[in-house]
Order: C-alpha cells, then structure tokens, then sequence
C-alpha cells in the first residue's frame, strides 16, 4: 500500500515544475467571440496540462482557463490583443505547440 501511493505521487508530479509560455497576437477582426472562443478551448481540452491564457494590457491583467469557453470570452480578448499562452503539465510542449497552431491557422 505505501509503495502504490509513492508512486501515485511520483506520477503526479511528472512534468511538473516547469512551465512553457509563449507570446503571440490575436489576429482575428472579431477577437475571440463565442465561435473561435469554442475553437480554442476544444483544442486546450485534448492535454491533461493545466492551459491559462493571459490578456496583458497597460491597464489590466486578465487570466482565463483555456478549458472554459465562459472563461475565455469573459477575458474579452479582441482583435490585436497581445495574449500570453501558459501550459504546466505532462504534456506542456505539445499542448503549447497546438495552442499556438490553433490561433495562428483556425480561428475564423
């Protein structure tokens, strides 16, 4: 029994402990509304990594869960907003990668 939860912690923490971020722009007249919105939360939902999105502006500093659709368009992230995509988790490089291929290619 002891050893079964060793190793329930050790694989819990797998890939933990580092973060990936990566910067990029909205580029999209109509900004993330309901429809893109839902494109890229349905991509953030395929990785077990925790997936946050952030609006940086001068003014304020907005953070969503990739994973929720009310989250995302509650961030109010318009057309040339500057948003920082943020994967931790086991699969972080790959979730970053698609997270970054979906805003660049399939945000209509």
């Amino acid at each position: 029994m002891e050893s079964r939860r060793k190793q329930r912690k050790s694989s819990s923490i797998k890939g933990d402990g580092i973060m990936v971020r990566k910067k990029i722009v909205i580029d999209n007249p109509t900004g993330l509304h309901l429809r893109p919105a839902g494109t890229f939360c349905k991509a953030a939902i395929q990785f077990e990594s925790k997936i946050t999105v952030q609006k940086i502006t001068k003014n304020e500093n907005v953070t969503a869960n990739a994973k929720s659709v009310l989250s995302v368009l509650g961030a109010c992230i318009k057309d040339r907003d500057e948003i920082e995509i943020i994967c931790e988790g086991e699969d972080e490089e790959e979730a970053l990668q698609e997270m970054i291929r979906v805003v660049e290619n399939e945000l209509i």
